[in-house]
């Protein structure tokens, strides 16, 4: 007797979501409350624009009320501002507490200068609808995920020099030259410390609470753009923000120093990154995802958020025509592109931060023991979502 594939059940039906809704979205909310760690009495500013959902807004308006907190809100006509606006600044100045969709957020030095002065700021790239609060990633614990990052960062070796070496099975051999001041440098800040809500002075932090540190970035050399970092090779980047899936192709993509010295390949693709990437600037290597519950191949709008999965942000000469004719509203500008590998292995010095993609600290000791806290550990740490 033959067997139709459509009566195949070897896996359990879904849990029915009036069992589970309630309880999960509790989950985030408590995780949100967190996050957004305003005080009574404080001066909130909202960085917004046209396309973020006016619930999200809301909702940061509705916490700070409920503390005691004012809010101002203000609009640019998209997320793409580069440097922040001269006559945003006296504002900007008068606040203890940020929310921001604008893209400046993390890079423009009056942004980083407030932030050192004990300004707290979220980032909500990642929380564009209050819908997503109904997710996996947006209800993952939080503390774990700060030890997921903790536990990252003590693999960085603490002797001597050494190099971020990024390989993976299309033939990637990249890597970048790290001291030890870089290395105190860059895994001193609040997100490396795996603090993951705004209550520090001087945070920056995620929310949704999915997108963990760069494995390095300038934040190395204390943001200084004028300082040269060592790193050399190619990388065969498997997918590309604003392309509709994988390259088909292996598309070499050369490196001297910071700066994208050739492209590789004669497909389609290529050509375009060709365009796009020759003289551009890297400004993250290895962007890396620390939630394990944030989807695996869903890399839009700056790669995937998944344990282990990586992007490396580039910083373009010129504005990319393809970018501004398939992604008119990307969050990012036309002078960014992010490529993205989701199976690289990654050494500092000798020791492994990812293997084949999977991130190795989700096994370490404490990582489970925290949380075991929440849950079953292998369910919680390697139940990855597609």
């Amino acid at each position: 007797m033959s067997i139709s594939p459509d009566s195949y059940k070897a896996l359990p039906l879904p849990v029915a979501p009036a069992l589970t809704h309630t309880k999960y979205f509790f989950q985030a909310l408590d995780n949100f409350q967190r996050v957004f760690a305003i005080r009574p009495g404080e001066q909130v500013l909202i960085l917004s624009d046209p396309l973020l959902d006016p619930r999200v807004v809301d909702a940061v308006i509705g916490l700070a009320t409920a503390r005691g907190a004012t809010v101002r809100v203000y609009a640019e006509p998209s997320t793409r501002v580069t440097a922040f606006p001269e006559h945003l600044k006296p504002l900007l100045e008068s606040v203890q507490f940020v929310v921001s969709t604008w893209f400046c957020s993390i890079i423009d030095p009056f942004c980083i200068a407030m932030r050192r002065k004990g300004q707290r700021w979220v980032k909500i790239t990642y929380f564009r609808d209050l819908d997503l609060l109904h997710t996996p990633q947006a209800r993952f614990p939080i503390d774990v995920m700060g030890e997921i990052i903790r536990g990252t960062a003590r693999r960085y070796p603490t002797q001597g020099n050494f190099d971020l070496h990024f390989t993976d099975p299309r033939g990637s051999d990249f890597r970048i030259h790290f001291t030890q001041e870089m290395r105190a440098n860059q895994l001193s800040t609040n997100r490396w410390k795996g603090q993951m809500t705004a209550e520090s002075d001087g945070s920056y932090v995620h929310f949704l609470p999915t997108h963990g540190p760069n494995l390095w970035d300038h934040n190395s050399v204390k943001n200084d753009l004028s300082v040269p970092t060592q790193m050399s090779g190619v990388l065969y980047p498997q997918w590309a923000i604003g392309f509709e899936r994988p390259f088909e192709e292996k598309i070499a993509v050369h490196f001297e120093g910071e700066y994208v010295s050739r492209v590789e390949g004669k497909s389609e693709e290529a050509v375009i990154l060709r365009d796009m990437l020759v003289g551009g600037r890297m400004i993250e290597g290895g962007g890396c995802g620390f939630n394990p519950k944030s989807p695996r191949h869903t890399v839009y709008p700056a790669g995937s958020n998944s344990p282990g999965a990586l992007h490396f942000g580039i910083d373009l000469v010129k504005p990319s025509p393809y970018i501004r004719r398939v992604m008119p509203d990307w969050e990012e500008p036309p002078v960014h592109m992010d490529l993205i590998a989701l199976d690289a292995t990654v050494r500092a010095g000798e020791q492994l931060l990812i293997e084949d993609g999977f991130l190795c600290a989700l096994r370490d000791a404490e990582v489970v023991r925290i949380a075991e806290r929440y849950g079953d550990p292998v369910d919680l740490l390697e139940g990855f979502v597609d």
